[in-house]
């Protein structure tokens, strides 16, 4: 029994090297994170800042997510709103939004779910030749049947974020009403 109460006492520090060895996160700018808030409220998360779209310009995308607990075991991160923000001769627009429904600039994304949406998965990649790639599901409910996620991507000839076809690989156009966005292909 005294072995394996020394050998506790011995490991006890070991976890706060490891802690100082951790490189360090970087951090989200005050001027990012203070635009984010303003979109999204307190709780926003910035998950992503840079050149997210390869076009030249600062942008971040942030959201608000739900945290993980014992009634939220979903995997992914999930969460209930997103913005992607860019920043135009030092003011922040937004140029994505993912809330009830996936809209930018010009209306409704195309595939968008006709009903309203409370919860999203979201998954993203940074690709250095495309730029970010973000990837939307709807939840409905853990009975749901596997519902396909709705890619979306800038656009540098349309210069805007629009959803992308199923095969991820042609960009859908956008409607100024709900129910045409569900099957506006380019």
């Amino acid at each position: 029994m005294s072995i394996l109460l020394g050998g506790c006492g011995t490991e006890a520090p070991k976890p706060a090297a490891q802690a100082e060895e951790k490189p360090a996160e970087s951090a989200v700018p005050d001027e990012i994170q203070s635009a984010a808030d303003s979109l999204l409220g307190k709780e926003t998360q910035v998950l992503l800042f840079g050149d997210l779209a390869k076009s030249g310009k600062q942008e971040f995308l942030a959201a608000n997510v739900v945290p993980k607990t014992p009634t939220n075991s979903l995997p992914g991160t999930i969460i209930t709103r997103a913005v992607v923000v860019e920043n135009s001769d030092g003011k922040w627009s937004e140029v994505l939004r993912c809330d009830e429904h996936l809209k930018n600039q010009k209306g409704f994304l195309g595939l968008t779910p006709l009903t309203s949406v409370t919860g999203w998965r979201l998954q993203y990649e940074q690709n250095g030749d495309k730029g970010l790639s973000l990837y939307f599901t709807p939840l409905k409910g853990v009975t749901d049947s596997h519902v396909l996620p709705i890619g979306v991507r800038w656009n540098p000839q349309a210069k805007r974020y629009q959803s992308l076809d199923r095969t991820y690989e042609h960009f859908l156009l956008e409607s100024a009403s709900i129910e045409t966005a569900r099957s506006r292909l380019r």
